[in-house]
This record gives C-alpha cells, structure tokens and sequence, in this order.
C-alpha cells in the first residue's frame, strides 16, 4: 500500500469516526428528525381564535382571523425549513450551497407570514430569491463544468472527483464561520 492510498484510508476511517461527542450530536439529530411530525402536529394546541393570550405574551392575529390559521401555516413552512437546515449542515457534497435556494425561499415565507399588509403568502417570492439563485446556481454550474474537466483530463471516475469537493466536517460553528 503507498502512502497515497494509506492517508486516503486514514482519512475515510476519520469519517467513520464515532467518538463520544459526535454520537451525541447524531443521537439529538436523529431524534429532532424523527419528532419532526409531531412538532408539526402542535399547532392543533392552539385555540381558535382571532386573540391568544398566555402568561408569557398576547397574540392578536388580523390577517388571518385565526390564531390556529397561522400556527397551521407556520408549522408548513418551519417543519421543511428545519429538515433543510439539518440536511444543509449535515451535507458532506460539493452541491450542498444549492440547498440555500428553498432556504431562502422557505425564511421568506415565514418573514412574510408575519407581515399583516400581505394578501397572499407565497405570491412574488420568485423576486426576492433571483438575487440568491443568481450568485448560488452559475457557482454549482462552474464547480460542475471544473469536474467534468478534470474527468476529461485525468481518468478520474465521478465518484473520485465527487470525494475530492466533498467538504470535510467542521461541526456547526466552522460552517457558519465559513460564509462570514
């Protein structure tokens, strides 16, 4: 076995590593992914009516008419939202930045429940997200295209060069450190 082919099986063998803190850590994320239904069934907790007072705050909902109205639409749009941010910073692909487009998209809608002017919840987003999708889809396109012209001239397979982009884990905080 060369030195080449040793490190690349030390470092797939880092991947399968399974210490103490990265058990836990998938443990949690397992499980928040497994309740994910039952964290979408919690709004049939809440009254309806148009006023929702609790101890901790008072909830008037005008646009909707109904507290339980904009708990159902908010738990559609945070239960996709939430699996899409696990899947994002659990993603180990070279195409993972594409998953920041339904991000947007998903973050918009929930900002714009919220707003009371707007008629319509899911109308004219397209507008809002051609900034993000102009700058994330040409970047998966360039990374693409440097691929396929590395496979034309080297002979790598697909899946070598695929295992070349893939990102190495970093935990939470160094792939948010990664876009500031």
């Amino acid at each position: 076995m060369n030195k080449q082919q040793h490190k690349l099986k030390e470092i797939e063998l880092s991947f399968r590593n399974t210490d103490k803190k990265s058990f836990i850590l998938g443990s949690i994320t397992a499980t928040l992914i497994a309740a994910t239904p039952y964290l979408f069934y919690l709004y049939e907790s809440v009254p309806d009516q148009q006023v929702w007072d609790t101890f901790l705050f008072t909830y008037d909902s005008k646009h909707y008419g109904s507290v339980f109205v904009l708990a159902w639409t908010l738990s559609n749009k945070f239960i996709p939202l939430f699996l899409l941010l696990i899947w994002f910073f659990t993603c180990r692909h070279w195409w993972y930045h594409v998953l920041l487009v339904p991000i947007a998209m998903f973050a918009y809608q929930i900002f714009t429940i919220f707003n009371e002017d707007l008629s319509y919840v899911d109308s004219k987003q397209i507008l809002f997200l051609i900034p993000i999708m102009a700058i994330i889809v040409p970047s998966i396109y360039l990374i693409r295209a440097k691929m396929f012209n590395k496979i034309n001239d080297a002979g790598k397979t697909m899946q070598d060069l695929e295992d070349e982009f893939k990102i190495k884990p970093k935990g939470f905080y160094g792939k948010i450190k990664e876009y500031f």
